[in-house]
């Protein structure tokens, strides 16, 4: 390999000197300190929320019973409850009043939802979303408020607000005490595949029958809690809900012949489920493989039956967030008992005979797979039951209940229903994502109006980790760095730390950038052992509990000694981007200062200089001392790298003076590299180099993320081998999410790409001619309508 004068310099001390000019232009430039502490940032610690992450000794949160009778009518698809609400305050604040969510109020026809829902950009529209657009405004739903009152059946006087409903006490709640709360409405469900939503219910036409899946269906109480008093933001759509734990008694009316699917255990098997029935759940407890409660045949059975008599069935649940149901007369049954450690659970999939023959092979397979899993990393899985219903609903959560929504296609031409690659594998990964959200944030419990990321990220990374044990190659969505890069480049985005109503791209900025960013604090920079010993300590700190951002981030730093701040900063309070790249390479050596060595160095560098232009034309050309060899002189049969005896006794005299080891360093026959990078995109990280010598021999190097403390924009860090370095590669595995690998390595790699070849076809001009008037017309109408519209 070669090296020009450009990049070869004489003397180690200059190389030296260099990298010092390096970090003393930052002290020029404003300095930008990327590893500063977020202690400005970050809540002060209390005797709520301690330094090191975990809840305080004086850590409390509110306890919210509810006792619940519901019932549905299936001709009008009408929902009527009533509900006793005991609130127990172990504030240590007197409270005049209570914060309910009433969520179904954003289906109301002047909701602040509806009102601030933008116009579509695209000029093409789907016939769905169309059909929500023209039915969406018209559509009045959200809740009918019949009856609030005391135990004493005396009235409360209350205020509703949007999504948000005050309700006054009849005298001040003080810290220890509880106040029950007396509600009766109703309000009408919707069809959720026209508008949306979280919950709803399906209209199958073919059998005239209702699937319905029913969520934030009852005034709930809003969270109250340290770090934000009482959390009452309006709802908008995108960030969910922050809730109370407490036990819930809940009643369901359904007609007969339905199969009701809920949070918590059945209270009533005796009265709503058949003796064969509950023989086959019986077996499903100790079952190696899902067995049938319900049959397909025994579901289409069910299915052409119109029962005109009800059944209640009593569902019990301790120590959760939230409740949910289903309700089917067409619903397929199987179920599998689950035991590991500290987890008793019935795993239950619940389905139409439309979701065969996907939904069988995979349902409760998934939802135990993603069990196993998560409580690798966090804790084992507290609750009896964990079921997953197909319906309308794409993907939901609830505690110990899952809406999914992936089912096969008929095909037209043979008959049967096939599923493709997709929606098998949309299929296995939404339940695993919404299983999961049982840990985040149904026990983690976070406060999902505020930081959408809490739950979405953080069970996304899991979700990764759980799809990735599921099969060798598994098509993950999202975890690898690679995938996130498009966005991380993208200007339209915002930081991970923006309220969940506020975010531009929901699916990247809350579920892909942070689930990717801890796969690499996992993979790249903590490392699998730390990283999963403090994952996992953060999820039994708040298992149960209410954390903040700042409660995660400082546990995840005590329990790795892994100052990390600098990567929170990057990743989740700023729009940075990793690009790293090398820019030079040097090689240095020692400057033995020996006269001869040094001479015959230069020359041969020297030597290796392309010949200039002129020199290489005027060599036939006619030269003076060809022809007066009397003008040749001592300087003509010594060139000037020639050491002089002045210049080898002056070595000789200051080489004495020095020490042996002094004398060992100059000689010293190392080879010193000196890479420069330089840092584009903002965002620090490590930098990976995988270096390959001449003889072919590899080496990888870890540089951690602090060799930019002092200066984020460029550095240059020394190497120094006994071999020749032939190519240096920076993140040669893609770990750390570099938006642009071009510039990753020396020497440069062309970038490959391919173009495609086609056959032209030959063109009708008149054709053509006629299509062209189309478009200047079409235009022209266009632009008529754009500026009548600009008028308005």
């Amino acid at each position: 390999m070669k090296y020009s004068t450009s990049t070869a310099l004489i003397g180690l001390v200059l190389a030296f000197s260099g990298l010092l000019s390096v970090d003393s232009q930052a002290s020029k430039a404003a300095f930008d300190d990327k590893f500063r502490q977020l202690g400005e940032v970050l809540p002060t610690p209390n005797i709520y929320r301690t330094a090191s992450g975990t809840p305080g000794h004086k850590y409390w949160q509110q306890q919210v019973d509810y006792d619940i009778s519901i019932a549905i009518d299936d001709k009008t698809q009408r929902l009527t409850g009533e509900q006793i609400m005991d609130y127990q305050n172990n504030s240590p604040d007197t409270l005049r009043y209570l914060w309910l969510q009433l969520d179904q109020n954003r289906m109301k026809r002047d909701s602040a939802y509806k009102m601030t829902s933008r116009a579509p950009s695209e000029k093409k529209v789907t016939f769905d979303s169309f059909r929500q657009l023209v039915e969406s405004p018209i559509f009045d739903g959200g809740y009918g408020i019949t009856k609030v009152s005391a135990s004493n059946g005396k009235a409360l006087h209350y205020v509703i607000n949007g999504t948000m409903m005050r309700v006054d006490l009849p005298k001040p709640l003080k810290s220890g005490a509880s106040v029950e709360i007396n509600i009766n409405w109703h309000y009408q469900l919707h069809e959720q595949k026209v508008l949306g939503g979280r919950s709803g219910y399906e209209y199958f036409k073919e059998d005239d029958n209702y699937l319905y899946e029913v969520a934030s269906w009852f005034p709930r109480a809003a969270a109250y809690y340290d770090a934000k008093g009482w959390q009452n933001k309006q709802f908008l759509g995108n960030g969910e809900f922050t809730l109370e734990f407490g036990d819930y008694d809940v009643k369901i009316t359904v007609p007969a012949d339905h199969i009701v699917a809920a949070t918590g255990v059945l209270q009533n098997e005796s009265k709503v489920l058949t003796s064969t029935q509950r023989k086959r759940l019986k077996q499903a407890k100790k079952a190696k493989k899902p067995v049938l409660i319900i049959t397909p045949a025994e579901a289409l059975a069910n299915e052409k039956s119109r029962s005109s008599k009800t059944k209640t069935w009593h569902f019990r649940a301790k120590n959760v967030r939230d409740f949910a149901f289903a309700s089917s007369r067409k619903f397929i049954w199987d179920a599998q008992g689950y035991q590991q450690g500290n987890s008793n659970t019935m795993a239950m999939s619940f389905y139409p005979n439309e979701g065969n023959p996907l939904w069988e092979k995979y349902s409760t397979e998934a939802i135990i797979h993603t069990m196993e899993q998560y409580s690798k990393y966090t804790f084992d899985y507290p609750y009896p039951v964990s079921i997953s219903v197909n319906g309308p609903v794409g993907g939901m959560e609830y505690p110990m209940i899952t809406f999914n929504g992936p089912r096969p296609t008929l095909d037209d031409e043979t008959g049967e229903k096939t599923y493709s690659r997709r929606t098998k594998y949309g299929l296995v990964g939404v339940i695993i994502h919404e299983v999961g959200h049982n840990y985040f944030p149904m026990i983690v419990n976070s406060d999902e109006r505020q930081w959408t990321w809490m739950d979405e990220g953080l069970n996304t990374f899991l979700q990764f980790l759980a799809e990735q044990a599921w099969e060798e190659g598994y098509p993950s969505r999202r975890g690898h760095a690679t995938n996130i890069t498009s966005y991380m480049k993208s200007d339209n985005q915002v930081p991970i730390m923006t309220n969940s109503e506020s975010i531009l791209q929901f699916g990247n900025n809350a579920y892909g950038k942070p689930a990717t960013a801890l796969n690499i604090l996992r993979e790249t920079i903590m490392g699998r052992e730390l990283f999963d010993f403090a994952f996992k300590e953060y999820a039994q700190r708040w298992k149960f509990k209410r954390p903040t951002p700042a409660d995660f981030f400082r546990t995840m730093e005590d329990a790795s000694a892994v100052d990390l701040d600098w990567f929170w900063r990057g990743w989740f309070y700023t729009t940075d981007h990793v690009d790293l790249a090398i820019d030079n390479v040097y090689l240095y050596r020692p400057n033995s200062q020996n006269p001869d060595v040094e001479e015959a160095w230069e020359r041969a560098l020297d030597n290796e200089q392309p010949e200039f232009i002129s020199d290489l034309r005027n060599k036939n050309q006619w030269i003076r001392t060809q022809d007066k060899p009397e003008l040749l002189d001592f300087y003509n049969d010594h060139d000037k790298f020639t050491a002089t005896n002045a210049d080898r006794n002056k070595y000789n005299e200051e080489h004495e003076k020095l020490e042996s080891w002094q004398k060992d360093l100059l000689t010293n026959n190392s080879k010193f590299y000196v890479i420069d990078f330089s840092n584009h995109g903002g965002l620090v990280m490590p930098i990976l180099l995988d270096i390959t010598y001449a003889d072919n021999t590899t080496e990888h190097i870890y540089i951690p993320a602090e060799i930019w403390r002092k200066n984020s924009k460029k550095v240059s860090k020394l190497l120094i081998r006994d071999k020749e370095i032939s190519e240096i590669a920076l993140d040669a595995k893609w770990q750390t999410a570099d938006v642009n690998i071009n510039n990753n390595y020396w020497p440069a790699r062309p970038i490959q790409s391919r173009f495609d070849l086609y056959k032209e076809k030959k063109k009708d001009m008149m054709r053509d001619y006629n299509e062209a008037l189309k478009d200047i017309s079409a235009e022209k109408i266009n632009n008529e309508a754009e500026h009548q519209e600009e008028g308005k």
